[in-house]
């Protein structure tokens, strides 16, 4: 696997009673990969994977497997509770296709960085996959900091980390203290442009969903230190790409998805449709880039 380029954190389709909705799935996906993306992350966070079960994670992932045909990459998130549970869901995400996995630390327990490490090598040891570290502190307390990584770099399935602390200085601190033992990819969209310059080498996406074309052409762009053309792709996205750093994000970005090519909006329970005051102000954002995005390419 090349670990490079835009790899989108893929929302699960489901029915507004909450059932899969495997075509939609399948549909959203080859678009995905029709407009460039360089690889595809199911199960993420975003595809709302904790409040699946593991039989429907299989269907998820046999699903998505089918649809990719072959063309890019496919990953798993892998979000579990204990180190056994982790160990179980690594073997099985193997035997159903995927190629790599995304590992969030323990979802319900905030480790120290013994057990941090201890996590991530155990984890490794469980499969044969590649590891990309879901390093967000903000949401699971646990901070997979430069001295961590310089623990695991003698772990050669661990070979990537998504950063999303949100302190951009953390791009160049991994790098000066692990030089390029990692992949670095930028793990929020609104950090994409600051993220490229500071050397990322890929992007795991949420509003790529939506903007698949836009999204790879702004990453291309800033790949390339074309700055100047890409500052304003990226200005007139920062608006939708700031709906990727809320507690709703998987509401939110389905939402644009839904208005921009008719995707299914709905999420599983205790998660909600939106309504009232914050879809309007959602939908405003997101009609606002749709309509800025058609005048692009119109001129």
């Amino acid at each position: 696997m090349t670990w490079r380029g835009v790899f989108p954190a893929v929302t699960t389709k489901l029915k507004q009673d909450g059932a899969l909705d495997l075509p939609a799935l399948q549909h959203s996906v080859d678009r995905l990969i029709v407009h460039g993306v360089s690889g595809v992350i199911l199960l993420p966070m975003l595809g709302e994977n904790a409040s699946l079960s593991m039989d429907e994670r299989a269907q998820v992932l046999t699903a998505a497997k089918e649809a990719v045909a072959g063309r890019v990459p496919m990953l798993s998130g892998l979000a579990e509770v204990s180190t056994h549970a982790a160990a179980e869901a690594a073997r099985t995400y193997e035997k159903l296709g995927a190629e790599g996995l995304m590992a969030f630390p323990s979802i319900a327990y905030k480790s120290d960085k013994r057990e941090t490490v201890k996590w991530y090598k155990d984890l490794a040891a469980a499969s044969s996959l590649p590891i990309m570290i879901y390093n967000n502190p903000i949401a699971y307390g646990v901070d997979a900091t430069p001295d961590i990584l310089e623990q695991l770099a003698d772990t050669p399935e661990i070979v990537c980390i998504k950063e999303e602390s949100g302190d951009i200085r953390r791009v160049t601190d991994i790098y000066n203290a692990c030089g390029d033992r990692f992949a670095v990819f930028c793990g929020v969209d609104d950090l994409i442009l600051e993220s490229a310059a500071l050397g990322v080498t890929g992007w795991v996406s949420g509003m790529t969903n939506a903007w698949p074309e836009e999204c790879v052409r702004l990453f291309d762009l800033c790949r390339a230190g074309r700055f100047e053309e890409a500052r304003p792709l990226y200005r007139l996205l920062t608006p939708a790409f700031h709906l990727d750093t809320h507690v709703k994000l998987v509401q939110y970005i389905k939402l644009a998805e839904h208005f921009v090519y008719g995707a299914p909006e709905w999420v599983r329970a205790p998660r909600l449709p939106l309504e009232g005051e914050e879809r309007a102000h959602v939908g405003a954002v997101i009609r606002d880039a749709i309509a800025q995005l058609r005048g692009r390419a119109a001129a």
